[in-house]
């Protein structure tokens, strides 16, 4: 294929989920084409405006918001507000569209990503979106009867969108997520300081912490980390979180030295390979992520996202033998020993490892810029 330079809009975001995906494509476009030339459009106030300029991409804001779920009169009034919002954003999206002259408009879910991608319909735009979830979010089920070409990370989501439409391609992850390797597990161990001869779990519930994931943790310390005598923890415990989980562990770091906790973990390569199980939330990046290190994971999705989608994500690998799912509402009592268990069992880690690598699609990122290029 030729990759002659295109303009290209990407838009979307609201979430690590949507953007660090969006981010991907984009620098696949980079890739293939230097002189290629991106332009974002996300939502004011949300955190694509930091984190698409942090990775060296233009971005441009809409004031647009999302349907407000929860039953309030503020959030009655808000969702009033929606078709003015929308009718706005629209606007303005034809006069991005107008001044950058793309070849193509392609959206990743979120708020702004809907009047993008419909004003870019309305102008005869060639346009793809790229669905991330076993459940297809409200935002591209609306997109779908209208734009191009539809990719797609699960099977099965002919439910949601036009068949014709629909390429299976995964989702893009960072590239230093690769599948793990015994010299990759060797200096993961060496790097986090873990002792070789014993287990290693990881522990990571997004880069803003999961109150759930932590309070099993917390738990399980404070029973005394019953079943963890050959067990080491790489925990993220999150930003959002760090306080009280130093208050809570300062007078047992001593009696729990196999605790290891952080706030953020910034080499998620080498923590996958240090893991011999994962205990995670199942949001779509951190499956796909998952799927590439080929590991053994414990998945305890969110009850707070919409349409249940992480529970979707989750069951897509269960239902291949790939991961073992604990509800939240379970997982304080019940996680530590579910993930213990697994360690125990190494020959149901090996064959979780089997069927996980199965589903991985390392190549996502470049098989999306290859359908845009056959629309453009």
């Amino acid at each position: 294929m030729e990759y002659k330079p295109v303009r290209v809009i990407i838009s979307g975001g609201g979430t690590g989920g949507h953007i660090f995906p969006a981010i991907s494509i984009a620098s696949r476009f980079k890739e293939v084409n230097p002189e290629s030339e991106i332009l974002f459009v996300g939502a004011e106030g949300r955190m694509e405006m930091e984190k698409v300029p942090a990775a060296g991409f233009r971005i441009v804001g809409l004031k647009v918001a999302g349907l407000q779920r929860k039953r309030s009169l503020k959030n009655i009034v808000e969702n009033l507000k929606l078709p003015l919002r929308f009718a706005k954003s629209i606007r303005k999206a034809r006069h991005i569209i107008k001044e950058f002259k793309p070849d193509i408009a392609i959206g990743v879910g979120g708020y702004a990503s809907a009047p993008l991608l419909f004003a870019a319909t309305e102008m005869k735009i060639p346009t793809l979106i790229q669905e991330q979830n076993g459940f297809a979010g409200l935002t591209n089920k609306m997109l779908g009867r209208r734009v191009d070409r539809i990719c797609v990370a699960y099977e099965g989501m002919e439910k949601f969108f036009p068949a014709e439409k629909i390429v299976l391609t995964g989702n893009p992850i960072r590239k230093l997520i690769v599948p793990c390797t015994p010299q990759m597990k060797a200096e993961g161990i060496e790097f986090y300081g873990m002792d070789p001869d014993k287990k290693h779990l990881l522990i990571v519930g997004g880069s803003l912490g999961s109150g759930t994931l932590n309070n099993a943790m917390k738990k399980w310390i404070s029973d005394g980390c019953p079943g963890g005598e050959d067990v080491e923890v790489l925990w993220q415990c999150g930003k959002y979180y760090k306080d009280s989980i130093d208050a809570f562990m300062e007078s047992r770091k001593e009696d729990c030295p196999q605790i290891h906790y952080s706030e953020f973990i910034s080499r998620m390569a080498l923590a996958y390979a240090m893991a011999d199980v994962v205990i995670s939330r199942s949001g779509a990046s951190s499956i796909s992520e998952l799927c590439a290190a080929r590991k053994a994971a414990v998945l305890v999705p969110s009850p707070n996202v919409a349409e249940d989608h992480q529970t979707h994500n989750a069951m897509a690998l269960v239902r291949k033998g790939a991961g073992i799912l604990v509800k939240d509402a379970d997982a304080v009592e019940k996680l530590m020993g579910v993930a213990l268990k697994l360690l125990d069992n190494p020959d149901k880690i090996q064959e979780m490892e089997t069927n996980i690598a199965k589903l991985a699609k390392m190549d996502a990122g470049a098989v999306i810029v290859d359908e845009a290029y056959r629309l453009i």
